[in-house]
């Protein structure tokens, strides 16, 4: 007897990224579920300088070291088979509690929306954008003006 394996799809591949990401796995557990070589966007001031979604997922487990309360709420999740994407909208929240970060613990807390664009690649992610704003979750937290 003969068992076959189903190649997941896009939306079971997108939703296993995003867990294990927005819980800080890192590149070790998330790269299962991308390309290698996988970029990343944001127009966001704390991200300017992530360029690829390895980076990206490294940039999240630092964040919950220092947000070590770090969250998320699944708002929406969405498949557009046409253009081979997946879309995650949730709100993040946390508080700047833990040692690192831009500067010492502030003890204030922020709930943040957020939407990552998921572009799919013969079943893994090639590229994702994070649509978010910045500013608002830094000024909750303390970190800006």
């Amino acid at each position: 007897m003969s068992t076959v394996t189903e190649t997941p799809t896009i939306a079971e591949t997108a939703k296993a990224f995003f867990e294990a990401c927005e819980a800080g796995k890192g590149w070790a557990v998330c790269s299962a579920y991308c390309h290698p070589n996988a970029s990343f966007a944001a127009q966001a001031e704390p991200l300017a300088d992530v360029l690829t979604l390895e980076d990206y997922t490294e940039w999240m487990r630092a964040l919950l070291g220092f947000i070590p309360d770090g969250r998320y709420e699944v708002k929406s999740f969405a498949t557009d088979s046409e253009r081979n994407n997946v879309c995650a909208y949730g709100v993040f929240s946390g508080t700047h509690i833990g040692p690192g970060g831009p500067m010492p613990p502030t003890g204030k807390s922020t709930s943040s929306d957020y939407v990552y664009v998921m572009e799919f690649q013969d079943g893994k992610i090639s590229h994702m954008t994070k649509i978010w704003n910045a500013g608002m979750a830094m000024k909750d937290l303390g970190w800006s003006d």
